[in-house]
């Protein structure tokens, strides 16, 4: 069972109202519903607030957060999209009727739930202003409490506001592109690392800078999306480069193409084409690269290899342990 309560809070009775959290909190429940091939994945609660008629109020926040951590599962993930606060006693998640900062839901009780529950892989994502501050002891420091299988990505740091681009959150845009795929890796998994990474190459040293905080031994595929490879393709790596360092030799029979063929040079060959196209696809997916030439056509009408890189001798190594 994989369970996700997604929030997203427009609507403050007391306070400043936001505008795009609710737009954020469908977006991210509609990439979370469904992998990419339209199998099911997350069984999505979606809780919004967009006027007077339409509030989560603090107990409820509080009541679906500690239910979303108590109930049985292999993953339990929480979003929340909203107003946030900080002072000297911590964290902060506002609810519509929130009338000063310390009555929201403290993210140490967040902290709490999710700790203590048995759910094997806890995520927490958090889109909201000082959402860094999550995990970390009101008044220690740096130091952060996260039982092993908790990880925390956070749309900005403990001192930081958390922005909006275009009616849409910063973070929260980035967070949904990762997911569509732009943080997938080949066999298609895409995990809280590898959101990471991409929410983290995409923003400047200046803007909002995202947090990720984790204890776990293995990461869990938030999304699965269709791969660069078909996972048969990804496997023949080691047929083709049987050990570290293989350069696979070409000679014009790989090249299906007719023309540029200097005369007396040997027709294509369908079995050697059909190899061709398979490394060609590593090199697209810059797994492969052809030797001393600029493409693999030349490569092949110039009787030369291919070989892979380091990135394709990764998983070289993943397929020969049977990892893939």
């Amino acid at each position: 069972m994989r369970n996700a309560l997604v929030i997203g809070i427009n609507h403050y009775d007391h306070g400043r109202s936001l505008y795009g959290c609710v737009d954020d909190a469908y977006a991210v429940k509609s990439v979370l519903a469904r992998h990419s091939d339209g199998s099911l994945n997350f069984d999505v609660r979606l809780l919004t607030a967009t006027g007077l008629a339409d509030r989560v109020i603090r107990s409820q926040l509080k009541d679906a957060i500690e239910q979303l951590f108590a109930a049985p599962g292999e993953t339990a993930l929480l979003y929340f999209a909203g107003h946030g606060h900080i002072e000297t006693t911590g964290g902060y998640l506002l609810a519509s009727d929130s009338r000063r900062g310390d009555e929201g839901i403290a993210l140490t009780d967040v902290l709490t739930y999710a700790n203590q529950s048995t759910t094997k892989n806890r995520v927490i994502i958090l889109d909201s202003c000082h959402s860094g501050i999550a995990g970390t002891r009101p008044a220690g420091g740096t130091m952060s409490e996260l039982t092993e299988g908790m990880t925390i990505l956070t749309a900005s740091t403990a001192e930081q506001y958390a922005t909006e681009t275009n009616g849409v959150g910063t973070f929260t845009a980035l967070f949904v592109d990762a997911l569509n795929g732009a943080a997938a890796n080949l066999v298609g998994d895409v995990t809280p690392g590898s959101v990471y990474a991409h929410i983290d190459q995409s923003l400047a040293y200046w803007q909002q800078r995202p947090v990720f905080k984790t204890n776990v031994k293995n990461f869990v595929s938030l999304r699965k999306v269709q791969p660069a490879l078909q996972l048969q393709e990804l496997r023949r790596l080691v047929e083709f480069f049987p050990t570290p360092g293989a350069v696979f030799a070409l000679d014009p029979t790989f090249e299906p193409e007719q023309r540029g063929r200097a005369a007396g040079m040997p027709d294509p060959d369908p079995a050697n084409t059909a190899k061709f196209a398979v490394l060609q696809r590593y090199c697209r997916v810059n797994l492969a690269v052809p030797v001393d030439a600029p493409h693999m056509w030349h490569a092949a009408m110039e009787n030369k290899g291919c070989k892979l890189t380091a990135l394709g001798e990764h998983y070289r190594r993943l397929v020969q342990a049977e990892r893939i």
